[in-house]
């Protein structure tokens, strides 16, 4: 792997998450995917598949612009890994937020998710971090 290639697939990764978390989500998605029981399971399930969607557009649409071959095993693998993290998060109250809230307090960032954007910023700051991780997946030797 190069930096290139990393930061290549990272690039793609993070603009499809962000067109896919903010203009590909729906706004019932948004209301409904972290509240608990059945319909905020489906709506944070129906979110998540179509960000991965958007995500997997962004990372075809890059290998064919630059000729750059990626791994489809990788790619599909780096992909799951990075729905998974991102149902983890967007489940907020019944999902990794309130783990992470408390994981938080040794640094003193306790009443962080209660401000106005803590939570916001918490959850797209994983979000990104999980694009990094996916894209040493993707991009990794065969």
């Amino acid at each position: 792997m190069t930096l290139g290639r990393l930061g290549g697939v990272y690039a793609a990764l993070h603009a499809g998450h962000m067109v896919g978390d903010y203009w590909a989500q729906t706004a019932r998605a948004a209301e409904v995917k972290g509240k608990p029981g059945r319909d905020g399971r489906r709506a944070c399930a129906t979110h998540v598949a179509t960000l991965t969607a958007t995500q997997a557009a962004f990372l075809a649409g890059a290998s064919l612009a630059t000729g750059e071959q990626l791994n489809v095993r990788r790619a599909v693998l780096g992909l799951a890994v990075n729905a998974v993290s991102h149902y983890a998060i967007d489940r907020r109250d019944n999902g990794v937020m309130p783990v992470l809230c408390r994981a938080l307090r040794r640094f003193g960032k306790d009443d962080y998710m209660r401000t106005a954007t803590g939570a916001a910023h918490l959850d797209q700051a994983w979000h990104i971090a999980w694009c990094a991780i996916t894209a040493a997946i993707i991009a990794g030797k065969d």
